[in-house]
């Protein structure tokens, strides 16, 4: 059962007016670049869909998952400066459910992203005949896994208090499962949603390093290797910048809010410092178009301006043919 923290819980709760400045900051920071950002790179991606040597079908996806948040954002940021939720508990449900689905899907993403770039250098001859529809495959699977498995985020936090219908988010009160349950929960979702992903993406750029050193690697493929090995790392660097503050403050925050802790000071840092971490695991859907400039060169060719211009002139060349076309009378 729930330990009792206080007489009275909400002297040991996070500033209220404090998280929702953050949040509503937070978002609005991230709402125009993060939209920017993941509109373009959707229409780089799309134009390479066929080059699977870059991964580019994962970053389609990542860009979809970044793009989906974002979408959301400006309800966030009204419910946060307004302090009420007018738009259904579906709606608010849904928003709060498509968080955390873009969270473990950029997460997902990210590592696919590693290994195969990993796989492609490392074993260039085992891989180069991959097919893009594999990549379509995992990931369809990877999405649903990822749907399926972020599930209990909403439905540990259904409201059917009709006296608190307005609020949304993190006043969602959160249901009690117990405290075994809630540490089986947490330890699950720690294992799979964080820990493996990134042992998986060290190990990937700790066989990336090693191979640089091999005295026997080409020219070519040595700049390959080298390419890679940003990529990776810098996949890496999102994990440990975005995602590993909110996974270390994740079980502190849930065994808080479960009200499993007998400190009130400790209970009300922990509920101070998790939403921080998790406005920093928001940053992700503005920091993936940084990485997808400064790591393919599919992007940045795509969006210099000769292949801007080129593209112009071949539009404008195909509409005159159209025109003239049009203008031969048929005999």
């Amino acid at each position: 059962m729930p330990t009792d923290i206080t007489n009275d819980t909400g002297a040991c709760d996070a500033d209220s007016q404090f998280l929702n400045y953050l949040y509503a900051i937070t978002y609005t920071i991230i709402l125009v670049p993060g939209l920017i950002g993941n509109v373009l790179a959707l229409w780089v991606f799309y134009s390479y869909r066929k080059e699977t040597k870059r991964a580019v079908i994962f970053m389609l996806n990542l860009a979809i998952a970044d793009l989906a948040q974002v979408l959301s954002l400006p309800l966030r940021i009204f419910y946060y400066l307004n302090e009420s939720w007018p738009f259904g508990n579906f709606l608010c449900m849904f928003c709060f459910y498509l968080k955390y689905v873009n969270m473990y899907a950029s997460i997902f993403f990210l590592v696919c992203i590693s290994v195969r770039r990993f796989l492609y250098v490392i074993y260039p001859f085992k891989f180069k005949d991959t097919k893009r529809t594999f990549d379509v495959y995992i990931s369809i699977v990877g999405w649903i896994a990822v749907c399926l498995s972020c599930l209990p985020f909403p439905l540990l936090r259904i409201n059917n208090n009709t006296t608190t219908n307005d609020k949304c988010f993190v006043d969602l009160p959160l249901r009690d499962i117990g405290k075994s349950n809630a540490i089986i929960t947490m330890t699950l979702a720690e294992f799979f949603g964080f820990v493996t992903p990134l042992l998986i993406v060290v190990y990937c750029s700790w066989k990336t390093i090693i191979s640089l050193k091999e005295p026997n690697s080409a020219s070519h493929d040595l700049g390959e290797k080298k390419k890679a090995l940003k990529m990776i790392l810098t996949c890496a660097i999102v994990f440990l910048i975005c995602f590993a503050p909110y996974h270390l403050s994740f079980p502190l925050h849930f065994l808080a809010k479960a009200n499993q802790l007998s400190s009130c000071s400790r209970r009300k840092a922990i509920l101070t410092l998790h939403p921080v971490t998790l406005c920093l695991a928001s940053m992700n859907s503005c920091l993936d178009p940084v990485i997808y400039y400064f790591t393919t060169d599919e992007f940045k060719r795509r969006l210099s301006r000769q292949d801007i211009q080129d593209n112009m002139e071949l539009q404008i060349y195909c509409n005159k043919a159209l025109v003239k076309k049009n203008s031969i009378p048929e005999l």
